[in-house]
């Protein structure tokens, strides 16, 4: 049966190639920081080549998805959860091991937590907050800017640690830009909702207003 089949019980299925992406991309999580506590520059070369590898799948089940039309609810949970574990622990074990302020992974990390509740809090209101473009920008930054991080010695003569230093400091300006967006599409889309629900409890009220009158006209017409 191919992935485009059974359309009612299709988002529930877990073995499809964009879901086996997204869990390899979890998988490379301890591996990545098992190698930088090694603390040696061969491993540390290992781990920044596993974490290119793993933001890779990052783009190739999200294409695949798109061009299986392929959409299921493993999907949705666990691609952007990949994401975050992927960057999140590659993070914490870069301050860890003295590359990165602690500073920076706070700031980075507790955005993350209040995007992440924000969207969640949208959500129960019933608003979807999609991924902004800037907030896309972020991810890539950091994506491109971890692994150089992790090559401290450098690589071919080009000072890696030092170009990954200065894309983290861009992708954290970035998040901090982006997180306004998330803001304003909250409190914007929270407002348009309540807005729309109050104009149909009005159209109710009216419509129902108007059939009781109708009926009340019917009985006095009525021989």
């Amino acid at each position: 049966m191919s992935e485009r089949a059974s359309p009612n019980s299709g988002d529930l299925r877990f073995n499809t190639t964009p879901n086996l992406l997204t869990l390899l991309r979890m998988l490379f999580v301890p591996v990545v920081v098992g190698l930088l506590f090694v603390r040696t520059p061969t491993c540390d070369l290992i781990a920044a080549l596993c974490f290119g590898v793993a933001s890779i799948t990052d783009y190739f089940d999200g294409y695949l998805a798109r061009m299986q039309n392929v959409e299921t609810v493993y999907g949705k949970l666990m691609d952007p959860l990949a994401d975050k574990f992927l960057i999140a622990t590659s993070l914490i074990a870069l301050q860890d091991i003295g590359r990165i302020h602690p500073i920076v992974v706070m700031i980075l990390i507790c955005r993350e937590i209040a995007i992440t509740g924000l969207r969640a809090l949208a959500s129960a209101e019933g608003v979807i907050i999609g991924a902004s473009a800037t907030a896309k920008w972020k991810t890539a930054t950091q994506m491109v800017a971890i692994p150089f991080l992790m090559v401290r010695q450098g690589l071919f003569g080009i000072p890696l640690f030092d170009i990954g230093m200065v894309l983290l400091y861009i992708s954290l300006a970035i998040s901090l830009w982006s997180a306004q967006d998330y803001i304003v599409d909250f409190f914007r889309g929270v407002r348009e909702k309540r807005k729309r629900r109050l104009s149909e409890r009005k159209t109710a009220r009216q419509a129902a207003r108007q059939a009781r009158m109708a009926a009340r006209l019917a009985r006095q017409n009525r021989p």
